[in-house]
């Protein structure tokens, strides 16, 4: 059975940064599956943050991310990370981790987790 659950998550004033952890079970990369991050913030539409593929390449999804924003996997402890620096008050969101069993990274992913909250104070 295909699991994820963030943690992570907190409160950070801005300008400060965070690391998020995807633990996952069920599955590995190198079975070829992709995971990415997405976030939602109150009242807006779930979006996806990044993504990295089974063989390790990442994709970033949002421009605002671009340079603030890494993922990264440690396949011996089956988790993915997001290392979130220079945070905004305007990330603040439910970040949430989601694998796909796809080559390649895509917005579309059937496996989602349970969020961690983050919180960026100005």
């Amino acid at each position: 059975e295909v699991q994820l659950q963030a943690s992570g998550g907190g409160l950070v004033q801005a300008g400060g940064s965070l690391r998020l952890s995807c633990q996952y079970s069920g599955f590995t990369l190198d079975d070829g599956y992709a995971v990415g991050w997405f976030r939602q913030a109150p009242g807006k539409e779930r979006e996806g943050v990044t993504c990295i593929s089974p063989k390790k390449q990442s994709t970033a999804y949002l421009d605002s991310v671009k340079g603030r924003f890494t993922i990264s996997s440690d396949n011996a402890k089956n988790e993915v990370y997001l290392q979130m620096n220079n945070l905004k008050p305007e990330d603040s969101a439910v970040y949430y981790c989601a694998a796909v069993k796809r080559l390649i990274c895509t917005a579309s992913m059937n496996y989602w987790g349970a969020g961690t909250q983050v919180t960026v104070s100005s």
